[in-house]
């Protein structure tokens, strides 16, 4: 049966624009890309197929366009329709930090963190330094280590904040394991931060650790 034959309340699209894009599975989000399906399959099917080979989504999102093109059911076109789409779900992100508006949205900057770290098959340190009124003064990558960890030095933290002339940090780093659970290592490094910044006074934030799934933030469980 072809998706048009499908009941409409079934059918990717009209899903969406009935009950927004949250309300749609991994697989009807990237049958939307693909429009049609392999031959003899819906888009649906032919979706789920490459999640089930390749996926999941993550997985799959994380590869370049030149290697989704390879793969059944994608091509160029729509290869690059996906890394585009990716991309702009980045900027997105990033454009109130770029507006120069006030950070006032721990969940925001968790995603934000997200976006920039995510899928790195190593681990990375960053830094998103903040003014008075929690304004970005601008985001670096500061420390990159191996697929267990980074060394993190606190000095070198706080002389790129002082540097800046900011006021505030929000660090963050990524678990390329996919498990965002905070290690022991992590709050002692998270301690020894906040005690170097605020030598200089200045605050610590938030530590975001990112893995798979929503990003865990050391503030709210009162590490920070």
């Amino acid at each position: 049966m072809h998706i048009r034959e499908w009941p409409s309340d079934e059918r990717p699209r009209e899903k969406l624009l009935a009950r927004g894009a949250a309300a749609l599975s991994d697989a009807e989000l990237l049958a939307i890309f693909l429009g049609s399906g392999l031959r003899g399959r819906d888009a649906v099917t032919t979706a789920r197929e490459l999640l089930g080979a390749h996926g999941p989504l993550r997985a799959l999102l994380d590869r370049p366009a030149s290697a989704l093109a390879g793969l059944p059911g994608l091509g160029p076109a729509r290869a690059c329709a996906l890394a585009a789409a990716l991309e702009v779900g980045r900027r997105h992100l990033s454009a109130a930090l770029e507006r120069g508006e006030a950070m006032t949205d721990p969940a925001a900057a968790g995603r934000y963190f997200a976006q920039r770290l995510r899928g790195y098959p190593h681990e990375v340190f960053a830094a998103l330094f903040l003014d008075t009124r929690h304004r970005s003064l601008g985001f670096e990558e500061l420390f990159r280590g191996t697929l267990d960890g980074a060394e993190v030095h606190p000095r070198e933290v706080v002389r790129r904040a002082l540097a800046l002339n900011a006021a505030a940090v929000i660090v963050g780093h990524n678990h390329p394991s996919g498990n965002p659970e905070p290690s022991a290592a992590d709050r002692a490094v998270t301690a020894r931060l906040k005690q170097a910044l605020a030598l200089v006074d200045l605050r610590l934030l938030d530590h975001f650790v990112i893995g798979d799934g929503a990003p865990v933030s050391l503030a709210a469980r009162g590490w920070v």
